[in-house]
């Protein structure tokens, strides 16, 4: 049954048209990730209108290609002035950019395109193999369930979101109000329309991501400063046997990158951004060296986990996406609107009914990161000429698209303004330190957690102790609830870890920790 599903994908592999559609969404990736502050779920939302165009598996495979590429690219920027290109990439951006200014720029850009590219291939791995064990369970699924995964989503993406987590908080409370908009799941009323016939159908998904990461993206651009001049030329001698041999030096986070980012990667909600932040923290913790990350000329070692968790957490986002229909970041959250505009229903069924197509996608996967050497390999040696696109023409030309996606869904132009101003809402959620994340999940999500909540109550006469009885739903609130205690466990377990590794307390040397140790011991005699 797999040799046949796999041969299968191939076979819808072998259409020229597909290849065309894959290269040209890995420039376009390229593109878009080399330029700070358009990032690869803003890429995506652009990407929806000519989805809209093609078949199910050409409009998955641009997305997939475009997202795999872009999340390299955005170290480019990174590395050469001081500004990540994407969310991912922003972790280690500041090892990243010392060490192009100590002359090491070619190294931290060949070492990040080689991990990337390990990266995702173990999360297509696990992609491969983990999707279809967890769609047989799905298929025991029934609304009791459903409720609790999406519960769990939304915690992830509040628990383990960058900044403040009541501020996370507040922009889910935010999303599940705007999906509230519309006719009343339960009882067909309208709610929060205010009297508009043109918010009966609700928000609709696309123009609301166009418009918090496409809208908003321009509006933060046109209102920042100016990039910064380039770090210079980079040195390409001896490029790859520079970059093999370092990352054979710290080979041991590789694995270490990928299984980070393939776990993170399959909460709902987290994705490749918060994997990166993990696998950074987690080399700090546990490296004899982790008081010099992001300090002095910068540390390639952090580079090596976080570029390798990146790729890795951007395919495993694709597991509770496929398996469950819940998506595992932003990008996949878009991901499901594409399907829906297919008229195709994301979840177990899937596996079913159209196990040519998952399999094709994973061959996506694979061909994907395959071709992200070849062309990151030319996005270096020519990184200079796109970091000099004048910013005016690219905001205008980001603007067209926009407007023109945002419009071309449902060829209504109340949704433009609906776009518009969910940009505005974006933009002032960023300047005011909310995550926006947690906006989209909600948006996505809120609808699931409803329906799933009122067909159990209804079918079960009001009984909620089934919510916490059956044995699934049980297992899922036990991870719901250690998801909301993560962060009170986390540094305490992170201190004892490096204690009994004999590692240096945070923001501590290795000195300073001697002539600690020393005075305790002293003052114990």
């Amino acid at each position: 049954m797999l040799l046949e599903n796999i041969a299968a994908g191939f076979g819808l592999m072998m259409d020229p048209a597909l290849w065309a559609v894959i290269l040209m969404a890995g420039v376009y990736g390229l593109f878009i990730g080399s330029i700070p502050g358009l990032t690869a779920t803003m890429a995506t939302a652009l990407l929806v209108p000519f989805a809209f165009f093609l078949d199910p598996l050409p409009a998955i495979a641009a997305i997939v290609t475009m997202s795999a590429v872009a999340i390299f690219a955005g170290d480019l920027p990174g590395a050469l002035v001081r500004m990540p290109g994407t969310p991912a990439s922003a972790a280690y951006v500041e090892d990243a950019y010392r060490l192009t200014q100590a002359g090491k720029g070619g190294l931290v850009l060949g070492v990040g395109m080689i991990c990337s590219a390990i990266g995702g291939l173990i999360g297509v791995a696990a992609l491969m193999f983990g999707a279809p064990l967890l769609a047989e369970v799905a298929l025991r699924f029934t609304s009791f369930e459903y409720f609790w995964v999406s519960v769990l989503g939304l915690s992830a993406a509040v628990i383990i979101s960058r900044g403040s987590q009541v501020k996370g908080s507040i922009a889910l409370l935010i999303g599940l109000v705007l999906s509230m908009v519309g006719i009343d799941i339960t009882l067909g009323a309208p709610r929060f329309t205010f009297g508009s016939t043109d918010l009966l159908s609700g928000i609709d998904f696309i123009p609301a991501m166009i418009g918090l990461f496409g809208f908003s993206e321009i509006l933060r651009n046109v209102t920042g400063t100016q990039l910064a001049a380039a770090a210079g030329k980079l040195d390409m001698t001896r490029f790859f046997r520079n970059a093999l041999s370092t990352i054979w030096r710290y080979k041991r986070h590789i694995p270490r990158g990928g299984a980070i980012g393939t776990g993170i990667g399959m909460l709902p909600g987290a994705g490749a951004d918060i994997a990166a932040w993990v696998a950074y923290a987690s080399t700090k913790n546990t490296s004899k060296e982790g008081h010099r990350f992001g300090k002095g000329e910068g540390h390639i070692e952090p580079i090596v986990a976080a570029s390798s968790t990146n790729n890795a957490g951007l395919a495993s986002a694709y597991v509770p996406t496929l398996v469950f229909g819940i998506p595992g970041d932003t990008i996949t959250a878009i991901l499901i609107g594409v399907l829906y505009m297919k008229g195709m229903q994301p979840g177990s069924q899937i596996f079913v009914e159209q196990p040519d197509l998952v399999y094709a996608v994973y061959l996506t996967f694979l061909v994907a990161n395959l071709l992200l050497l070849p062309l990151a390999y030319i996005a270096i040696r020519s990184s200079g000429l796109l970091l000099r696109i004048p910013r005016n023409v690219l905001m205008s030309i980001i603007f067209v698209f926009c407007v023109v996606g945002a419009y071309a869904i449902r060829n209504n132009t109340f949704d433009i303004w609906v776009m518009l101003a969910m940009g505005l809402l974006g933009f002032a959620m960023e300047r005011n330190g909310f995550p926006v994340a947690p906006v989209v999940l909600g948006i996505v999500l809120g609808p699931i957690v409803e329906r799933s909540f009122m067909q159990s109550v209804i079918a079960t006469n009001w009984d909620l102790l089934r919510f916490f009885t059956r044995p699934i739903s049980a297992i899922l609130l036990v991870m719901t609830v250690f998801i909301w205690a993560l962060p009170l466990i986390q540094p305490l377990l992170a201190r004892l870890w490096r204690r009994r590794r004999g590692l240096p307390e945070d923001g501590e040397t290795p000195v300073e920790q001697q002539a600690g140790d020393d005075a305790r011991g002293d003052g114990a005699g």
